[in-house]
């Protein structure tokens, strides 16, 4: 650790959005890996009222990392300051403040500050945390920005669902099923190739080519957050031609007769492509029909297999 003074940097950007609804975007973290391209998963380790302790997995730099981060929230003044608590070299200490102000009905500004030192202050570590800071501050309120002024008409464009299959097996053998994704080559009839790497225990680089119905291959990228055997988290950053954004988790609950396996998708239309993908008369709620099926037929195909995985190990 290192007693050096703190280095200071601010970013700001103005939104078409009343500053309240920017504050509630931004204070919901479960929201993140929707509207920050960096940010991979979040989960809250405590919370209260106007406190809360995170654990956040998101890419800097095109590496993954996690922090733990507390949250102070003050809704009146429309500022969450935050401070990482167990931070990952080269960063030393981090920390930082949202301020949302009101320009107008209808307008804000919002500002990201933060303050950060190096380990040992290394001039290259504190090299790297400025670009780091600097690109990712850039992004997530461009992102900000796009996401709060479409909001409303977002709404139509992103959607949820999952599919359950139940398993007369054990949870432990079910998720291994899907955690060891650097054996679906062997184990999958729809993965063609697979690239897994584990850099840090529990956080997974997977780039898989996959064969659609139609004989043709599709390359996908995820990073994956995986946790204690309950969860598998994931946020796939090359996307099909008609999503915007897909996010997922494998969930595994033990039953009284085995264990619910339950892969959960979140989905935002690319808006743009469904013409040129789907024909001059599709509309949204094909493109969300034919995006659905097409994610629920990988899905349910990979659950059936780690079905057939954990049964076999009774």
């Amino acid at each position: 650790m290192t007693d050096s003074q703190p280095r200071e940097v601010e970013h700001e950007i103005t939104v078409s959005a009343p500053a309240e609804e920017v504050y509630r975007l931004i204070a919901d973290v479960e929201n993140w890996p929707r509207i920050f391209p960096p940010t991979i998963y979040v989960d809250h380790i405590e919370r209260s009222d106007d406190e809360e302790l995170i654990r956040i997995w998101a890419t800097a730099n095109g590496e993954a990392k996690n922090w733990t981060s507390r949250r102070v929230l003050d809704r009146a003044a429309m500022r969450i300051t935050f401070r990482q608590q167990v931070s990952t070299p080269p960063v030393a200490t981090m920390g930082g403040t949202w301020v949302i102000e009101p320009l107008s009905a209808t307008e804000s500004r919002i500002r990201l500050q933060h303050d950060y030192t190096a380990v040992d202050d290394d001039p290259a570590g504190l090299a790297w945390i400025e670009e780091a800071v600097d690109r990712n501050s850039r992004s997530e309120l461009a992102a900000l920005k796009t996401n709060v002024e479409l909001a409303a008409a977002s709404e139509e464009l992103t959607f949820s669902f999952e599919d359950t299959v139940e398993i007369a097996g054990s949870a432990k053998d079910a998720y291994d099923f899907i955690n060891e994704a650097g054996l679906w080559a062997e184990r999958l009839p729809h993965v063609a190739v697979v690239r897994l790497t584990e850099d840090s225990p529990g956080l997974q680089t997977l780039e898989m080519d996959t064969r659609a119905k139609d004989g043709s291959v599709h390359t996908t990228k995820s990073y994956r957050v995986c946790l204690n055997g309950e969860k598998i988290a994931y946020k796939q950053t090359t996307l099909p031609a008609l999503m915007n954004l897909h996010t997922g988790v494998w969930t595994f609950r033990e039953t009284d007769t085995g264990v619910a396996a339950t892969s959960q998708h979140t989905v935002v239309i690319r808006a743009e492509n469904i013409e040129k993908i789907l024909g001059p008369e599709a509309d949204v709620a094909q493109a969300r029909e034919y995006v659905r099926a097409a994610l629920s037929t990988n899905s349910r195909a990979t659950l059936g297999h780690a079905k057939d995985y954990a049964e076999a190990r009774r």
